[in-house]
């Protein structure tokens, strides 16, 4: 038998516990049979339930539990469908699930703060690199840091405030100064330092390279042709150096990209570069093309940079596309061009030559100097 629609109930709470919450919200709690949550939140709240801490891992077991379990009122910090446990229960559970949102932590810190909540950049590390602000710290920008560790984000992003146990009675907002902090707060960031922009065309030398690197200039045609949107992803094919995977994926915190590259120490020298640029969701996976491309998941984007010449690498990554799919190939040598053209003969699409000549010294005065011709061809399918 089917379970009755919401027979869910998810709770924000706060660190003020039962007194904060809304009549609504404590009459959702003492209505329940079973009350889950963190062993932290279970405490806050007072009376007779049949009481279920989270276990560990916690997404995995959640099938079972509510299978086992009706009548359930989930605890969950702040605003749930924020960073919180209701997001993935309404993935999970659908329209089982009726929400009761408290005011947010972040909500909470731009109120003690009088930051504007709509021009605060809000960035999660719970279980994740603190390398993932990197994007975000832009010259004026305010930043908000749920679950980082005050003395990590202060050697990146310079002088932070600590706000901790906020709307509770233990509530503290103080400047940082290497103290001890609470487990339980949110890091203030106003970053006056310099930056790299988001726009793709970062200069070469941010790169940790030996020589295979997608050229700034092409680079940013090329990325310009893959088009990249949020939530999409990205095969960076032959990656050398990994610019494209990597400048794909900070134009958007969800864009998503692999790295293809067959040189352990390249794919080495990928994460390293993806890391310091803010990006190290970037996936390097080592092998060498068309039978590394096996199993991988599907992408919106193919950036082919290097072994377009090697049998069924171009039809591989073709067959791989879904129907709107881009495809950008970079041809330097002879060879590749001819293989371009083979391809661009069948399917169309666009073929541009770039060459770039930049500016040096010639004696006490300054000339051009040619780099190497790149032919781009795009499509899509």
């Amino acid at each position: 038998m089917s379970p009755a629609p919401s027979d869910v109930v998810v709770v924000g709470i706060g660190a003020d516990g039962w007194d904060g919450l809304s009549p609504a919200a404590q009459q959702a709690v003492s209505t329940s049979r079973v009350l889950m949550g963190s062993q932290r939140q279970l405490d806050l709240v007072p009376g007779e339930f049949e009481r279920v801490a989270w276990p560990s891992p916690l997404v995995p077991a959640l099938p079972a539990l509510f299978e086992r379990y009706r009548d359930v009122c989930v605890l969950a910090s702040g605003d749930p469908m924020f960073h919180g446990i209701g997001t993935t229960l309404v993935r999970l559970l659908g329209d089982r699930v009726t929400v009761i949102p408290h005011p947010s932590s972040v909500s909470l810190a731009c109120a003690r703060l009088g930051w504007a909540l709509n021009e605060v950049e809000v960035v999660s590390l719970v279980a994740r690199s603190t390398d993932l602000l990197r994007p975000v710290l832009t010259p004026g920008q305010r930043v908000l840091v749920l679950g980082g560790d005050p003395e990590t984000v202060a050697a990146l992003a310079g002088p932070i405030t600590v706000l901790e146990q906020l709307g509770g009675p233990a509530e503290r907002v103080y400047p940082w100064s290497g103290q001890d902090s609470d487990p339980l707060c949110v890091i203030a960031v106003e970053y006056r330092g310099s930056a790299l922009s988001r726009v793709p065309g970062l200069p070469d030398d941010v790169y940790e390279s030996d020589g295979q690197l997608t050229k700034r200039e092409v680079r940013a045609i090329s990325l310009s042709r893959l088009a990249p949107l949020p939530g999409q992803l990205l095969w960076d094919v032959g990656a050398g150096s990994g610019s494209i995977a990597i400048e794909w994926a900070r134009t958007h915190p969800t864009c998503r990209a692999i790295a293809i590259e067959q040189s352990a120490e390249r794919a080495e020298r990928i994460s390293g570069n993806a890391a310091s640029l803010g990006v190290p969701g970037v996936v390097v996976h080592i092998g060498r093309a068309p039978d590394a491309l096996e199993g991988l998941e599907k992408p919106d984007a193919i950036f082919i940079g290097g072994g377009v010449t090697v049998p069924g690498v171009l039809q591989a990554c073709w067959d791989a596309l879904a129907a709107g799919g881009r495809l950008v190939v970079n041809a330097v040598t002879l060879e590749s061009e001819a293989v371009v053209a083979q391809w661009y003969a069948k399917l169309g699409g666009d073929l541009v030559r770039i060459a770039v000549n930049r500016g040096s010294s010639v004696g006490k005065f300054t000339g051009w100097r040619p780099h190497m011709p790149v032919t781009t061809w795009s499509v899509t399918k």
